[in-house]
């Protein structure tokens, strides 16, 4: 696997300031042809991100993404932006991440009509499985204030041509739903970053926000609503794709006695003092004399969780003291938990909100932890139940 950054790469500036505000510690990286780059970290990680800027369409697209990969050797592609929906199942807002992309203007023309002659790239499954992890957890969208109903990611292809699409009764409307039927989305990019992808060897993602049906409506007030909001799903679970991402590649890289304790001292030797002898076990986790077996202990109420909550403050420390936690995620992961703890020792209407909220801010701070992002899960669920 390679050892670079993650590169994400955009179609439109609107887009670019999506992803650009989850930066931090930007600087301008000039390619010899001219091509400008910010190259940063994720907010509160370590995780090093390039930036790139492709404009409009799958040529334009494709010749960037090359350069990119040759300037970088990433450990991923991620394409990041907005994209028409061509079914009404999928909301405004949802991101669809595409399983496989077609290139759905190739064909021959016929005397009895057009035929499709499409080229399609598939996901790398590892990127594909992963995604649909953190789709699971569900903590990776901002807070929207106003909108109670948070976004979805979704799984499926994604169609890319060559011109742009607005309209459902158009001929090639017609012509796309009668031979791509089982796509979620429509845009213009993402057959050239696939193929650049292709040839290059470097594992690509294609990741878009709905901003609109592809029915007429571009450019409408709605639209207008929508788009940035749509922009911004995106550019949040892009990143947080790309944090883990660099994660499981730091710990792959790591020599086999670092993994065993960054495994948060899972692997334990426990004494049998009454027949002499020593049993091992694989503990879930290990917090004073208590030994969770397969799983982070559940707190069944308030105090249970205050609890595990102190423990976790605990295992934040441990972190940070082997190298495992960057500083300023630690310190920002730290605050959290103290914000968390007064809220669920509170119990009054609204503090269990408060508490999940906060506590999905931490797992994004950790991100690189696995360990630790399993040890909060119980608790998400547990300060959820207390409502």
């Amino acid at each position: 696997m390679s050892k670079g950054p993650v590169v994400v790469l955009t179609a439109l500036n609107l887009e670019y300031q999506s992803v650009r505000q989850r930066l931090a510690d930007l600087q301008l990286h000039l390619h010899e042809r001219g091509t400008r780059f910010e190259v940063g970290t994720a907010r509160g990680t370590s995780c090093r991100v390039v930036l790139g800027l492709t404009n409009k369409g799958n040529h334009s697209a494709a010749v960037i993404a090359e350069r990119a990969i040759q300037e970088f050797s990433p450990v991923a592609v991620l394409f990041v932006g907005v994209a028409g929906a061509l079914w009404d199942a999928t909301r405004l807002g949802d991101v669809v991440m595409a399983s496989h992309v077609y290139a759905y203007h190739g064909g021959t023309s016929e005397d009895d009509g057009l035929k499709a002659r499409p080229r399609v790239w598939e996901a790398p499954h590892g990127i594909s499985q992963l995604a649909s992890h953190l789709s699971r957890l569900n903590d990776w969208a901002d807070p929207t204030p106003g909108h109670e109903v948070e976004p979805q990611v979704r799984f499926g292809a994604i169609a890319a041509g060559e011109i742009v699409q607005n309209s459902r009764i158009s001929a090639e409307a017609k012509w796309i739903r009668q031979h791509y039927n089982d796509a979620l989305a429509i845009e213009m990019e993402a057959a050239g970053v696939a193929q650049a992808g292709h040839l290059s060897g470097a594992p690509v993602a294609i990741i878009r926000g709905i901003s609109d049906r592809a029915d007429g409506t571009k450019n409408s007030a709605e639209d207008r609503n929508w788009q940035p909001r749509a922009a911004a799903n995106a550019a949040a679970f892009a990143i947080r794709l790309a944090v883990e991402l660099v994660g499981e590649q730091k710990e792959a890289a790591m020599p086999q006695d670092d993994r065993s304790r960054s495994a948060d001292r899972f692997d334990r030797r426990v004494s049998n003092t009454v027949h002499n002898s020593t049993v091992g076990i694989m503990a879930g986790s290990v917090t004073g004399s208590s030994v969770h077996m397969n799983a982070a202990s559940k707190a069944s109420g308030p105090t249970d969780l205050i609890t595990e909550l102190n423990g976790f403050r605990d295992q934040l420390g441990w972190h940070r003291t082997e190298g495992l936690l960057d500083e300023d995620s630690y310190r920002e992961a730290l605050t959290d938990v103290d914000s968390a703890l007064r809220s669920a020792g509170e119990r009054t209407p609204g503090s269990s909100k408060r508490t999940v909220m906060t506590l999905k801010r931490v797992r994004g701070l950790v991100a690189e932890c696995p360990t630790l992002v399993a040890t909060l899960a119980p608790m998400v669920a547990a300060a959820g139940d207390l409502a």
